[in-house]
């Protein structure tokens, strides 16, 4: 008996889906990835957006008004994490929604549209905040010895951009790793583990907070580290977080409950479909991270060189 070819997979309808072109994706995946280096604009995302959809939804000036008390921390915790969602330091989690729809996918075979959309976002979550929880308590303990709330320069690169670009770094190959795997181009320890991936995607989320440079979450981490108390930390950053995944989360909730199921059902019915997609957002996602912050924020401070748009030298 004769078996198909491992470059072949077959859909929910029956039949052989063409051969994914595998170098095709990872090409074009690459090269998406370095064009988005090159166009992007900090200040458009951190000061245009960030700060204005902070600004609105605090009623005050994020930056300057200070954090007075408990709850104002919490709350600007939260609001910092949404307005600090199309950062550099944070738009990579919008690869996590590959993943979501394929763990989604194998829920829905089980139980119902609802629970569809909650296990996956609940794996997401767990992964982030296993993270993020850890560090804020961790982080306040610490205090000012962490190189991210040092104002100490290495020639004239500061300390904490130094632990962003080796962190981000990582977190930005760890991406591009699960893309090339989902392709079968490296081994894949997610193998038929959807589950796994999403929570290890979480977790690389929750990651974010270790290199961030965001001024927000720099104001945020000082005042946590000034309470003193690290179950602040833990629950300021658990919040920071959230924030940071709401509207990736409302998407797949709008494209599962919106669709009434349908668009995991069109995940689904091609495995080459959802496998290119996952892949490609994974790649290009993770090339961006580890050139934006290996490459071209060092060439901002005389380490190297790197392309630059007139809106964005």
């Amino acid at each position: 008996m004769t078996t198909a070819p491992r470059s072949l997979t077959r859909p929910a309808g029956g039949g052989l889906e063409r051969p994914i072109r595998r170098g095709a994706v990872v090409g074009w995946s690459v090269a998406a990835g370095l064009l988005l280096a090159v166009l992007w604009s900090f200040e458009l995302v951190d000061k245009v957006i960030g700060d204005n959809v902070a600004n609105t939804l605090l009623g005050h000036d994020a930056k300057k008004t200070a954090i007075a008390g408990t709850a104002a921390g919490l709350v600007f915790a939260f609001v910092s994490g949404l307005a600090g969602t199309f950062t550099a330091c944070n738009i990579a989690m919008a690869a996590s929604i590959g993943p979501l729809s394929i763990a989604g996918g194998e829920a829905q075979r089980r139980s119902g549209l609802f629970r569809t959309l909650l296990r996956p976002i609940g794996w997401l979550t767990l992964g982030m905040v296993s993270v993020s929880a850890v560090y804020g308590f961790v982080g306040v303990l610490i205090g000012d010895d962490l190189p991210q709330l040092s104002t100490a320069m290495v020639g004239t690169v500061p300390v904490r951009l130094i632990q962003s670009m080796v962190v981000f770094g990582v977190i930005g190959l760890a991406l591009t790793y699960l893309g090339l795997a989902a392709l079968g181009v490296l081994p894949d320890v997610f193998r038929d583990r959807p589950v796994g991936r999403v929570v290890a995607l979480g977790a690389l989320v929750g990651g974010f907070l270790i290199g961030r440079p965001y001024p927000l979450f720099n104001k945020l981490f000082h005042w946590a580290a000034d309470t003193h108390n690290p179950l602040y930390g833990a629950a300021a950053f658990v919040l920071q977080s959230l924030g940071n995944i709401l509207i990736v989360t409302a998407l797949f909730a709008l494209l599962t409950l919106g669709t009434g199921g349908r668009f995991l059902r069109w995940m689904a019915a091609a495995p080459r479909r959802t496998t290119v997609i996952t892949a490609a957002l994974l790649i290009a996602l993770g090339v961006f991270t580890v050139v934006y912050w290996d490459v071209r924020v060092p060439s901002m401070f005389g380490w190297g060189w790197f392309p630059t748009m007139p809106y964005n030298t």
